[in-house]
């Protein structure tokens, strides 16, 4: 199994830790966020990853060196020149996944129990595009699916924006064509945990710019029909992205000592 770490991200939610070293070099009773992501990954099956870099770019190459990128195959995706947002960055390491098989995509500043095999192996049984890891807890963003799991759309919270996808056309709400009928569906919402299973057939949706969001491209793959949500509301889930975040997710790796070892 390969899989994608998302490390290149400013920080700027945890500052000042980030003033002289990267998100993904934050640590956790000693541990760097980067380290716990790739020991997840590595206990789940994976035994060679790429990891994109932007601030402080050198020293996360600089660990992984030091550390013989923790005895499997680590590459770089370097995004110095330019940071390309998820669904660039994901484009640009289409080169890595050429063996055909599905992969994981993570954050490095996201801490979950979730069961990554387990995971993992849903997707390959469902022969979807993309399967996207979901939780039901508050946020400002929302992804919207059927009852059967599907993707249907995306939500805005606090501006009310929607995109919304119908059959096999992705439309934006309140830009209906007159003459197509707007469905009467109830959808249900789930926040996105930033953990995706992914078919490299997902390149094929990719535009041509090479700065855009990784949740547009599904929503364009989901007037397809096989992007799917994967709820895993009953497992801990912590996004390492601020001050106060830190104390809870230092507790959460001492209860999960083997997250770390």
């Amino acid at each position: 199994m390969k899989a994608l770490i998302f490390a290149a991200g400013l920080g700027t939610r945890l500052r000042p830790l980030t003033n002289d070293r990267p998100k993904a070099l934050v640590e956790l009773n000693g541990v760097t966020l980067l380290e716990v992501a790739i020991r997840r990954l590595v206990t789940a099956g994976c035994r060679e990853l790429i990891v994109n870099v932007h601030h402080f770019a050198e020293q996360v190459m600089e660990f992984l060196e030091k550390n013989d990128q923790f005895g499997i195959r680590v590459a770089i995706s370097d995004e110095r020149e330019q940071l390309l947002d998820t669904g660039g960055g994901l484009k640009k390491v289409a080169w890595f996944f050429d063996d055909g098989q599905p992969f994981l995509v993570c954050n490095a500043d996201v801490l979950t129990d979730m069961d990554l095999t387990h995971f993992y192996q849903h997707h390959l049984g469902s022969g979807a595009l993309a399967t996207l890891a979901v939780r039901q807890r508050s946020t400002s963003r929302y992804l919207l699916f059927d009852e059967r799991m599907r993707l249907s759309g995306w939500r805005n919270a606090k501006t009310g924006e929607e995109k919304m996808v119908i059959g096999n056309i992705p439309l934006v709400a309140g830009n209906y064509l007159p003459s197509y009928p707007i469905p009467q569906t109830s959808y249900f919402q789930y926040a996105f945990s930033g953990l995706h299973a992914i078919s490299p057939a997902i390149f094929d949706w990719m535009p041509d710019e090479e700065v855009f969001s990784i949740i547009d491209v599904y929503l364009n793959a989901a007037s397809s029909g096989h992007v799917f949500g994967f709820d895993h509301s009953n497992d801990e889930w912590l996004d390492v992205g601020k001050p106060e975040s830190l104390a809870p997710a230092a507790e959460f790796l001492k209860k999960n000592r083997n997250f770390a070892v």
